[in-house]
């Protein structure tokens, strides 16, 4: 028997908000028939899906499995309902955001202004910072994040992915040479991009299809990554970063790319929002503006 749609999405909402109880007060329903449902979804599947206990909800490898699914289930439903009904929402109000650093001042300042310009009633508020903030916790309404995302209370929409680069000034190289080999580095000064707590030093490459870290070593290392661009160009060292920030320089000359086909380094951009039944309008709206002058020069990455 095919499970119910309904109950699919009851049982998203369920593993989303961590309780029975709670997904029952989401859906103005009694707790006793939450329980059903789930159970009645579990029979028909032939699996446990959720071990109760007294403080939490636990997932078995089956209800894993499931959960993936039924949360695209549940997004493409609410999609859908949104495309029907999200025409009414009043597109006004205010919006909390972080983003990162270079994407901030490389594309998302421009951008986000210009949505302001086109929706005079919505108010933004934009803060430029590289760490993971607590979305929920701070009180944000969006961010963009840079890397792997692994909380279930979020929803992740993939905008694209960030290629790193390894790069050095024309002075650099004519002085010390040019690498051939990633373990060529260990003999060169290597920049450090320490926008990260820990990991700064480990470069990323890739040898035959396996992603691997190689140990570098520098005098010049900074959290600032205009900082960081203007010391490569200067010719004081190497630098490992994201390719969109140095994308014109490596065009004029200003910077050379160095290892390009074994550099490993990619990671996903995302529009980060907390989980909830109907994402304002506003907020959906938001993320399709960013995207949409994200592909504007998606040759950057």
């Amino acid at each position: 028997m095919m499970p119910r749609t309904d109950d699919l999405i009851l049982f998203a909402q369920v593993i989303e908000l961590g309780s029975f109880s709670k997904a029952a007060e989401a859906n103005s329903l009694a707790n006793s028939v939450v329980s059903k449902r789930i159970a009645r979804l579990e029979e028909e599947l032939g699996s446990t899906l959720i071990h109760r206990t007294t403080r939490r909800l636990t997932l078995t490898e089956a209800g894993q499995v499931l959960y993936q699914r039924a949360r695209l289930v549940a997004q493409s439903a609410q999609e859908a309902f949104d495309a029907v009904t999200g025409y009414s929402q009043a597109l006004q109000g205010h919006i909390r955001m972080s983003v990162p650093t270079i994407s901030g001042e490389l594309l998302l300042a421009e951008a986000v202004a210009e949505f302001c310009e086109l929706h005079p009633a919505i108010s933004v508020d934009m803060s430029l910072e590289n760490r993971f903030v607590d979305l929920i916790g701070e009180g944000y309404d969006l961010v963009i994040r840079t890397g792997h995302l692994d909380d279930s209370s979020l929803i992740a929409r993939h905008i694209l992915d960030s290629r790193w680069t390894i790069c050095a000034a024309p002075a650099y190289i004519s002085r010390h040479g040019k690498p051939q080999a990633p373990e060529d580095l260990l003999q060169h000064n290597c920049l450090i991009y320490s926008y990260q707590e820990s990991g700064a030093r480990d470069w990323l490459f890739n040898r035959q299809g396996e992603i691997y870290p190689l140990r570098v070593s520098g005098h010049f290392s900074t959290d600032n990554a205009a900082a960081l661009r203007k010391a490569a160009i200067a010719g004081f060292g190497l630098a490992y970063v994201p390719r969109c920030l140095v994308y014109p320089d490596l065009q004029a000359g200003r910077l050379v790319e160095l290892l390009p086909r074994q550099v490993g380094k990619v990671l996903g951009i995302y529009a980060v929002y907390p989980y909830s039944r109907q994402p304002p309008r506003k907020i959906k709206l938001l993320i399709e503006h960013i995207r949409a002058r994200y592909m504007d020069i998606k040759h950057y990455f």
